[in-house]
């Protein structure tokens, strides 16, 4: 991102994650099950290896058939699963099956952040689907915000939740104002501004985002989390409902015809009417017709211990996006330190501190590691009856930004698989995969590499 390519619109939330490469995107891009060795452990896999669950599978063969069999065992293939088996019809067997450890993809690497967009995506949206489904858009991640809290909170469920203001920081005059510009645009078309603190004297952004040179800030109610411990708890209780939980379980192919179908495991087929793939960037792996439409993306995180300035009493409360002219931080924060991700991840470095140690500790960068995103080509999730195939479902393509979605996703693609219509779901009609949404960003030159 350049402010000068910015054309009067903000890069949406979760775009922190997803900036490009020119070295990648000159690339050929190639996609094929997670790796099987040597990955790297994100500071929430490192927190829960003495946990049962990492590898755990419900019984020792794999079952021949199945009411239901889920792909992807993130937030996306757990929440799925707990939705079927506590609606009111539930399936007689559903098997989650996982190529890795539980939760070991994107949400076990790159999530831990619910950030709801209020204002900023709206004008890139607008121009992408029309006000209407804009608005749709960031309410529903109003609403998948306040589920997932209200979750936490109800079943006690003991994963380091803070709740508190988010700050989108605005560090240019120019980025200021294509600020200015997408949040009056959203007002204007009706969008609820109730919840948003919008500071724009420059010595109270200062003050408030603690950053020096900051313009503006827009403040609002955010959360992070440990999601490992989050999915392992919505797996728990969906085992103790039924739940066949499979780990280290890679699926190579999906066979067969119009709800016949058999999934292929190195450890045996099972025969089912019913798949869902919430294989999130890995999609293409298996649904061939994603290449393009979703596009797994590298992406960075790193775990950094704050200054003796900013601990203790004068430790951070917020989470941030600090928005630049060439880019975008992310940043979030626990007991265990701050995490950064995105473009220029080192933004909080002491470069921007208004608060520069005298004495004391100084920034330690402590562990990097790397985690995978799926880009969306029109920035929306991918949900619903993947076209051609009767009985196979997806939710894939959140952008970086599933925290924000699944939490609503997940439950409605759960609804569709028995039976009910899109309207009922409460989703944008965006979200809603399509032969067109497919088609329109298929890429002829995509390789499948079974080697990775």
């Amino acid at each position: 991102m350049h402010v000068k390519d910015l054309q009067g619109s903000l890069p949406p939330v979760g775009d922190e994650g997803t900036g490009r490469s020119s070295k990648l995107e000159k690339q050929i891009p190639r996609t094929g099950r997670p790796v099987e060795v040597g990955m790297s452990l994100s500071l929430w896999l490192q927190t829960v290896r003495n946990n049962p669950l990492l590898n755990h599978r419900t019984t020792e063969e794999l079952p021949k058939t199945a009411d239901v069999v889920i792909i992807g065992s993130g937030a996306t293939g757990s929440l799925t699963a707990l939705s079927l088996l506590q609606s009111p019809n539930p399936p007689k067997s559903v098997v989650l099956l996982e190529a890795r450890e539980l939760c070991s993809g994107a949400t076990g690497r790159n999530a831990g952040h619910c950030k709801p967009d209020q204002w900023r995506g709206f004008t890139k949206y607008e121009t992408a689907f029309g006000a209407e489904q804009a608005l749709k858009i960031l309410s529903n991640e109003q609403r998948t915000w306040e589920g997932l809290v209200e979750y936490v909170k109800k079943h006690n469920v003991d994963c380091d939740l803070w709740v508190g203001k988010t700050l989108d920081v605005l560090m240019t005059d120019d980025v200021a104002e294509v600020a200015a510009n997408n949040f009056s645009n959203y007002q204007a078309a009706g969008g609820d501004v109730s919840k948003i603190e919008v500071t724009t004297d420059q010595d109270k952004a200062e003050e408030i985002s603690r950053l020096k040179g900051a313009k503006a800030v827009y403040a609002w109610d955010a959360s992070s989390l440990h999601p490992w411990k989050l999915v392992a708890h919505i797996n728990q209780q969906s085992l103790d409902l039924g739940l066949n939980l499979q780990t280290w379980t890679p699926v190579t192919k999906v066979s067969g015809s119009a709800n016949k179908w058999t999934v292929h495991t190195e450890r045996g087929d099972i025969s089912t009417p019913v798949v869902v793939h919430a294989t999130n960037a890995y999609a293409g792996a298996l649904l061939p017709e994603t290449r393009g439409a979703i596009r797994p993306c590298p992406h960075m995180c790193n775990k950094v211990l704050p200054p003796s300035t900013f601990a203790g009493s004068r430790s951070l409360k917020n989470s941030y996006a600090i928005i630049y002219p060439d880019g975008i931080s992310g940043t979030d924060f626990g007991h265990r330190g701050i995490r950064m991700v995105g473009h220029n991840n080192r933004g909080m470095s002491l470069n921007y501190l208004r608060d520069e140690p005298e004495r004391g500790s100084r920034v330690l960068y402590d562990y990097a590691w790397s985690g995978i995103i799926a880009r969306s080509a029109d920035q929306v999730p991918y949900i619903g009856a993947v076209p051609g195939k009767p009985g196979q479902w997806m939710c894939c393509g959140h952008n970086g930004h599933g925290m924000a979605r699944i939490f609503t996703a997940a439950p409605a693609l759960a609804k569709l698989v028995q039976g009910a219509t899109w309207d009922e779901t409460g989703l944008p009609e965006c979200f809603e995969v399509s032969n067109e949404r497919l088609h329109r960003h298929l890429d002829p030159n995509w390789e499948l590499n079974e080697d990775n």
